[in-house]
């Protein structure tokens, strides 16, 4: 058995990861809005956080009530309770990664996590 996974995505609209990588911590998914597109819906979560990464284009959130206008480059971390819907802009479309993960699941990372093994 392997130490990892690997999978190549295609343009679907919505590709989730956790079955195609077998992930047990997180949830991730790449998402495309064409433009003038949106989520049809609004959501929010019960234990889990998102981490929003533009990856092309443009659009907005809409959490709380709040718009947040994105652009390639832009992160954004929503708790689990904020209603939240996703928009692309009218002119443009947007791609975007979703990481879900559950809140303050976080005991280590970087170097805490990490160990330097010999080759």
């Amino acid at each position: 058995m392997s130490n990892f996974s690997k999978v190549s995505v295609t343009a679907d609209a919505r590709v989730e990861l956790h079955d195609k990588l077998s992930l047990t911590g997180a949830e991730i998914s790449i998402n495309q809005l064409p433009a003038g597109a949106c989520v049809p819906f609004v959501h929010a979560h019960k234990q889990n956080e998102e981490i929003y990464g533009v990856l092309e284009g443009k659009g907005k959130a809409v959490i709380d009530g709040e718009t947040v206008e994105l652009a390639a480059g832009d992160w954004v971390r929503i708790a689990p309770a904020a209603k939240r819907q996703f928009f692309a802009a009218e002119e443009e479309g947007i791609s975007y990664v979703c990481i879900q993960v559950k809140e303050n699941s976080l005991e280590g990372y970087t170097m805490d996590d990490a160990a330097v093994v010999e080759g």
